[in-house]
């Protein structure tokens, strides 16, 4: 027989959850880790410091939280129906990361967290754990399936073909919305 018992209060509002999480991105996009303040994300979201507290202990877990929401659409474990290639697959995990760095802050985000990582490693480390990795791994993947020469080296293409979105951002005007089709063809040109 278990002896847990149900929270006391009301149950927690989804929206304001929504509205917490979009308020601290922004701001620690605008204003990096050390400016954001839970009583500005507070303010921002249309709460109380309390009731932000009641979600997270600190500016640290509120942040971790905002990492893990990074990720809008998840990227596509498997081939799209459609065009069910290797190649394809790789092409939909790419143009899903480009979609979701335009949905939300996340080159500012990380930004921050580069800047934070020697007083806050362990932010920059859930980013790489929750957000990088994950994308990395289902490239490598797609790559390792696609019949690639034998003498290609799967880490160093998928680091530059995950780059190259960062690369072109600080380069120019932002990521064009070929882009991830422009990339992949450079190093793994479509077969007509």
């Amino acid at each position: 027989m278990s002896t847990r018992q149900a929270k006391a209060g009301r149950p927690r509002n989804p929206a304001l959850d929504q509205a917490i999480l979009t308020a601290a991105a922004d701001q620690l996009g605008e204003l990096g880790y050390p400016r954001m303040s839970l009583e500005s994300v507070a303010s921002a979201a249309g709460t109380t410091v309390p009731s932000l507290r009641r979600r997270f202990r600190n500016k640290a877990e509120l942040v971790a939280a905002v990492i893990g929401s990074l990720r809008v659409e998840e990227p596509p474990q498997e081939p799209p129906a459609e065009a069910p290639t290797p190649r394809d697959h790789a092409l939909a995990i790419l143009e899903n990361f480009h979609s979701n760095l335009r949905a939300v802050p996340a080159l500012a985000i990380l930004g921050s967290l580069l800047a934070e990582e020697s007083r806050h490693p362990e932010l920059l480390e859930v980013f790489k754990t929750r957000i990088v990795e994950p994308r990395r791994d289902l490239l490598r993947q797609a790559l390792a399936a696609g019949g690639l020469p034998g003498s290609a080296d799967l880490d160093v293409l998928t680091s530059m073909l995950i780059g190259s979105f960062y690369g072109q951002y600080v380069t120019s005007a932002g990521i064009p919305d070929d882009w991830p089709s422009r990339v992949l063809s450079a190093v793994w040109p479509a077969e007509d």
